[in-house]
């Protein structure tokens, strides 16, 4: 059950008066502004409602206290490197960094790589950077030399007393301070596929020294990640850790087939909710407030129905399927003459800037068939929480297909516009819908992949709310099909079945409701902090192992 909302959080919306009711009712505001502005410091916003003045927040008191209570406690002290391809808000990074957190609270020595850091100034970046200077990360290696992070992602300078060591010495990604950190540390975590491409350039000489202690983390399924050039060194590491069963098969058999090397012994660890999103979840004031206000932003009354989807549009995220299938169910309710509310669909993760040809193409399907007023753009954010508080089902679309042929020329024309010959495959192939084979010239496409995990399906879970997803990837371990949601094909054929069950929720309240609360259940039974940092530290404690015994050689 839901526990009852704070003292602090019942005056911040019942007119108490004193610190904490300023204090929670500015944070709670402060939340909802991010997330309708789509602000890239929504992500400073997690766990902006722990107290601030609790003294364990602050950097001196890192790690105190916590090695006794957490699984991770062994970690104490050791020396962790972890090297990520990219510090952005995609999820691999941002899963790093909360294991840059775990430990840290644990006490371990915590220094980050980002390999492909661009020169140019980024306010995301330079935000995601304070987070892991504020929580303790030593070092975070990767802009250029000499440059000082600064301040300006955040909202207001009240977050300039609680993010503090901004001046801590950020240091090249390459170079002998590399060298030395690599060569002297405990442990080392290379973050997704693409990171592999870190070891050679940089270790050089040194690369055979340092893989008896690499644990790789990956969490691509897409085609064009098998690479040798990323994973030649992927056999003679500690080992893998990979975020769901399905993700981990794949990775095995397409090792062994398309680059005939093998997998080193390779962990399976489901991922958890934080601790701050569950406070929210878990907190009725704050859902209310969320939801108040995110649905007043998009024009949707109280009693509507919100459907959504969020992640980062792309054609391998599924929006298009979802919006055809979307209004396909108000065409079955018109047609029915069903009584049910009115009906929204949301896609969150739009790109307002970018404004690509896939996102131009959704926003012209939505133009043309007149249902502009029943769907939502909205920016993509870290500050999830205020929509997952408003809404009221999930949509977790991504895709895979099962297609093969022999010949490029043979794949049908209209399922999308591309240009003849090499470029139409390497254009499936970018979009992570097909696996491009260039010394035959062909496309080969295999079952589909859908999600590696999917950690915004665990964390709608949180807030009781019921999935729509496809039946494939890492989707079919979290959502129990008919009893936490319904699952729906990939693909095409996944269209109509998913239409179905957006009016078979749209019509029965009651189901929503009863496979929200088994949905919550269940992330409390496996899929919290808590559980994640436990099956983390019984890979870490083998691989430690590992590397010990491999050392003595």
């Amino acid at each position: 059950m839901a526990k009852p909302p704070s003292s602090a959080a019942a005056a911040a919306v019942g007119g108490g008066r004193g610190p904490a009711h300023h204090r929670t009712r500015l944070l709670l505001l402060l939340l909802v502004a991010v997330a309708a502005s789509a602000s890239t410091a929504g992500f400073l916003l997690r766990g902006a409602l722990r107290d601030p003045c609790d003294p364990r927040r602050g950097p001196d008191a890192v790690g105190n206290g916590a090695a006794g209570e957490s699984p991770l406690g062994f970690m104490r002290s050791k020396l962790v490197l972890l090297v990520s391809h990219e510090l952005s808000l995609s999820g691999g990074p941002l899963l790093m960094m909360e294991l840059a957190f775990l430990l840290r609270q644990v006490g371990s020595q915590v220094v980050w790589i980002t390999n492909q850091r661009s020169e140019e100034t980024n306010d995301v970046t330079y935000s995601l950077e304070h987070k892991m200077l504020s929580h303790g990360v030593q070092d975070v290696i990767g802009t250029p030399r000499g440059h000082k992070t600064w301040d300006a992602a955040w909202p207001l300078g009240y977050w300039h007393n609680i993010w503090v060591m901004l001046d801590t010495q950020v240091l090249p990604a390459r170079g002998q301070e590399a060298i030395d950190t690599a060569r002297k540390a405990d442990l080392v975590v290379l973050n997704t596929a693409v990171a592999g491409k870190w070891l050679d350039p940089v270790l050089k000489d040194h690369v055979p020294e340092v893989l008896p202690k690499i644990l790789w983390w990956i969490h691509e399924m897409r085609g064009h990640y098998f690479k040798l050039e990323y994973v030649k060194h992927l056999p003679f590491v500690a080992g893998a850790m990979i975020d769901s069963h399905t993700t981990a098969e794949y990775w095995k058999s397409r090792t062994r087939d398309r680059l005939k090397i093998q997998m080193p012994q390779t962990y399976v660890v489901h991922l958890g909710n934080s601790k701050e999103l569950m406070e929210v979840a878990e907190d009725n004031v704050a859902r209310r407030v969320l939801r108040e206000h995110i649905r007043e932003s998009l024009g949707a009354r109280s009693d509507d129905l919100l459907f959504a989807i969020i992640n980062s549009v792309s054609r391998g995220k599924g929006q298009d399927l979802f919006l055809k299938a979307f209004y396909e169910s108000l065409q079955i309710i018109q047609q029915q003459k069903l009584k049910v509310p009115t009906m929204h669909a949301v896609v969150v993760g739009s790109d307002m800037n970018a404004q690509t040809k896939f996102e131009t193409q959704l926003r012209e399907f939505v133009v043309n068939n007149g249902i502009h007023d029943r769907v939502h753009f909205v920016n993509k954010t870290l500050a999830v929480a205020p929509y997952l508080a408003a809404i009221d089902v999930l949509v977790q679309n991504s895709q895979g297909y099962t297609y093969h042929m022999s010949s490029m020329e043979t794949f049908p024309r209209n399922m999308f516009t591309l240009q003849l010959g090499y470029e139409k495959a390497k254009t499936l192939s970018d979009t992570g819908l097909g696996c491009l084979d260039q010394s035959e010239n062909t496309l080969v496409k295999i079952r589909a992949r859908g999600e590696c995990f999917g950690r915004i399906t665990i964390e709608a879970m949180a807030f009781k709310l019921p999935v729509l997803g496809t039946a494939a990837g890492g989707t079919t371990e979290i959502v129990l099909d008919g009893s936490t949601g319904l699952l729906h094909p990939a693909g095409k054929e996944g269209v109509a079945p998913l239409a179905k069950n957006i009016v078979r929720f749209a019509s029965h309240a009651e189901q929503r409701v009863s496979m929200g609360k088994k949905g919550y259940d269940r992330v409390k039974e496996r899929f919290m902090e808590h559980h994640m940092a436990e099956r983390i530290a019984a890979v870490l404690k083998e691989v430690l192992k590992k590397s010990r015994e491999r050392s003595h050689f």
